[in-house]
């Protein structure tokens, strides 16, 4: 489980809170400011989209707090895995291996390999889905990004009507003076919310969102170039370095080193010409 947002926006409100001193935290609080600035980024959002796209709220707090999500290095040998199969015993063999696979993208593409489906054609339609898959994703963190510039916007309607109600009151033989002080702090309060839920709260979610999109495409290009690699019966040892390649050194090094089936069936024929010898 990755707790990094929750705990980053729990201890930016703590810093914010000794930094504002406890005893004078009632001075920032404002019913009527919160109001204004929560209630209207939450219309200004729900304006802006569709209601379907609000029932994915949940899944999208699910995603951002959770863990590792994607194991590169056992899609890695499961492909690899495959590309031996492939080669010695041909492309039908992977029909059952593919009815095994629950990620209908993955089993999308081995099937089309099985089915003997043109390259182009293999990888065209794996491309779209892709790009629908990130589109989705998209619309999802739009939500949040779109939040993170209204309520700073919103914090300064906030300001805006504060200040034009100090100004009118501001009448000497009424006594308004006396609330001068009172007025524009209230005013600037609405400002304070507005940046405190662009920056701390929308951003980060959107930010997180964005990370956990480039965590799978990544998983999923890596499923891309070893379907492809299957399906023109490429060499398993260079099958898992190039899709090794995608990652970062260090899970290189982890992959390229472990006792997986990387090493292709040539290999092994070496090994076997030399006991005959």
């Amino acid at each position: 489980m990755d707790l990094s947002t929750v705990i980053g926006i729990v201890l930016g409100f703590v810093i914010i809170v000794i930094g504002i001193t406890p005893t004078k935290i009632m001075n920032f609080v404002d019913p009527g400011s919160v109001f204004l600035t929560i209630g209207g980024t939450i219309c200004g959002v729900m304006a802006s989209f569709p209601f379907s796209h609000f029932a994915k709220m949940g899944k999208h707090m699910k995603i951002m707090i959770q863990g590792k999500r994607y194991d590169y290095q056992a899609l890695i040998d499961q492909l690899v895995e495959m590309a031996q199969l492939a080669r010695q015993n041909g492309l039908l063999s992977l029909e059952e291996k593919a009815n095994e696979i629950e990620d209908l993208f993955f089993k999308q593409g081995l099937m089309l390999v099985v089915d003997a489906a043109e390259e182009d054609e293999i990888r065209s339609r794996l491309e779209n889905e892709l790009d629908a898959i990130a589109d989705r994703h998209d619309s999802g963190v739009a939500i949040y990004e779109k939040a993170s510039s209204y309520a700073p916007a919103f914090g300064m309607i906030g300001t805006l009507v504060g200040l034009v109600n100090m100004l009118k009151s501001m009448n000497l033989d009424s006594g308004g003076a006396s609330t001068l002080g009172e007025d524009m702090s209230v005013a600037l309060v609405t400002t304070f919310y507005g940046c405190i839920l662009a920056n701390l709260i929308f951003s980060p979610m959107a930010k997180k969102l964005r990370i956990r999109n480039d965590e799978e495409m990544r998983y999923r290009q890596i499923m891309v170039e070893g379907i492809m690699s299957i399906q023109a019966g490429d060499n398993p040892k260079f099958l898992k370095e190039k899709l090794a390649s995608y990652l970062d050194q260090k899970m290189q090094t982890k992959i390229l080193n472990s006792d997986g089936s990387g090493g292709g069936d040539d290999g092994g024929k070496k090994k076997k010409s030399k006991k005959e010898k």
